[in-house]
């Protein structure tokens, strides 16, 4: 009985890791639509709005007036708007803040579900990362264009995604920066089941590039949220990118 049980309990473990999950089946398409695109005054209901229109996530834009040159909204409004739309979406933050140490516990508090910081803005990655885990989040860690790749590598391992800034963070309306792909390549082929985030002016018009690249994780703004039909631009960005993981996992 007892060898039985040992061989019923290591079957799990074999069946969990079959010839190339690890390349095609460890991440998937996923588009988060940039709440700060919507109209400030009714967040609520548009954060419902997104989620109706096939939204795998909310990406929610926190930025403090120094690490970037804007001020948006804290974890007030997160609490506010996780009572509004209920426990089932993922709220992915995007603290670019000066002092991402200061927010954890207030943001998981809030009800935040994943907390994206910016290696440029701490000088102990590691224990902020752990910080995070403790407080009952995903991790995220993003970098700047301004900052290579290989900055950010030591850490992939720990983290649940990496974010890839195809804008300069904290303004508006910028050019998609196709220069930031080969990061994206590099992440995808030295960390090959890591989720990985695209940001900045990712649309219709530059998803193929950014779903080539590698990228899994989509924040789309203005391109998803002032559409006439968001629906249909979420539907288009994910296939996009299911296309290229299917198109990779058959390559390898």
């Amino acid at each position: 009985m007892l060898r039985l049980a040992r061989l019923a309990a290591s079957v799990p473990r074999l069946q969990a890791r079959p010839t190339n999950s690890r390349h095609s089946m460890a991440y998937s398409a996923k588009i988060g639509p940039s709440i700060l695109s919507s109209d400030l005054s009714c967040l609520g209901s548009e954060c419902v709005r997104m989620m109706e229109c096939g939204a795998d996530y909310l990406h929610l834009d926190v930025m403090d007036g120094h690490f970037v040159p804007n001020i948006t909204f804290g974890h007030p409004m997160v609490e506010c708007l996780r009572k509004t739309v209920g426990q089932d979406p993922f709220f992915d933050m995007h603290m670019m803040v000066s002092r991402p140490e200061q927010w954890v516990k207030p943001m998981a508090a809030a009800g935040a579900s994943q907390y994206t910081f910016h290696l440029e803005a701490t000088t102990n990655p590691g224990n902020l990362i752990k910080e995070i885990r403790e407080s009952g989040m995903k991790v995220g860690l993003a970098i700047k264009p301004g900052t290579t790749v290989e900055e950010l590598a030591p850490w992939a391992n720990q983290v649940d995604m990496a974010l890839v800034m195809t804008v300069e963070p904290g303004f508006g309306g910028q050019k998609f920066m196709e220069d930031m792909m080969p990061k994206v390549s590099w992440l995808r082929s030295q960390f090959p089941s890591l989720d990985i985030e695209v940001d900045g002016g990712v649309g219709p018009d530059t998803i193929h590039k950014c779903a080539e690249a590698g990228a899994n994780m989509i924040v789309s703004g203005s391109a998803v949220i002032g559409s006439d039909d968001p629906r249909s631009v979420i539907a288009l960005l994910r296939t996009a990118v299911a296309e290229a993981i299917q198109k990779r996992s058959l390559d390898r």
